[in-house]
């Protein structure tokens, strides 16, 4: 945020009736936005300042909004990315949340819900940012998630995980021997409250497993069948 505490909000949509509801309404409860009309402007300016979060159409004239989050997680950029997409399908959403983006918003939308994620997103991201450095670890047996650097070992040993994967494990952490459902999980992970109608919170765990629990003991992640999933060390 700016010195005077507002927070600055990059908007990259192409449609300008959709840009200037947005703006109107993001100006007027006090948000600083700036607007890119296409994804090639997005990284451009993304790249000369900075942004607290960034609302990205997924459908572009140029490159796709997709694309443009890929590219500002690869340079590192942590801000909160919400994407808007008249593409409502769970396979979109999934794959909108699994290349790093923190929400995702439905076309056509009320602009009260658009407020109300943008809120959520910047309050996680304050409330991180107020932590103090060993309320950012979690731990479970030799697995450690930092979550100041964003990086996961488990017996010493530096573990990738992708953005999905990294929220899910962190939802687990810190309900470390808590059994959560699926859309426990979902809203844990990204304050998500609706529901996929697919098992890609399955498919993930899977994939957590593969790299947390393969080849260590004690097994960390376990199912319990029709409740959910638990971390614990026993």
């Amino acid at each position: 945020m700016n010195n005077k505490g507002i927070a600055k909000i990059l908007l990259v949509e192409d449609e300008t009736g959709v840009v200037d509801f947005i703006k109107k309404g993001l100006t007027e409860v006090g948000y600083d936005v700036t607007v890119a009309f296409n994804g090639t402007s997005a990284l451009q300016i993304a790249g000369e300042k900075t942004f607290d979060l960034f609302i990205l159409d997924i459908m572009l004239p140029d490159i796709t909004g997709i694309e443009v989050c890929q590219k500002l997680r690869q340079q590192n950029l942590r801000s909160p990315i919400l994407f808007l997409t008249a593409l409502g399908t769970s396979e979109n959403i999934a794959l909108g949340l699994n290349i790093g983006a923190d929400d995702y918003l439905v076309k056509p939308f009320k602009f009260i819900e658009l407020n109300a994620r943008i809120n959520a997103l910047l309050r996680r991201v304050t409330q991180s940012d107020n932590k103090t450095n060993d309320e950012l670890i979690y731990s479970a047996a030799d697995l450690v998630l930092n979550d100041g650097t964003k990086s996961v070992t488990r017996n010493n040993t530096l573990i990738t995980l992708t953005a999905t994967e990294y929220r899910l494990l962190l939802a687990l952490l810190k309900n470390k021997g808590k059994v959560l459902s699926r859309m426990q999980l979902l809203e844990e992970a990204w304050d998500i409250n609706f529901n996929l109608g697919t098992n890609v919170v399955d498919v993930y765990i899977n994939y957590l497993r593969k790299k947390i629990d393969t080849d260590h003991e004690p097994k960390l992640i376990h199912t319990v069948v029709g409740m959910g999933y638990v971390l614990k060390e026993k």
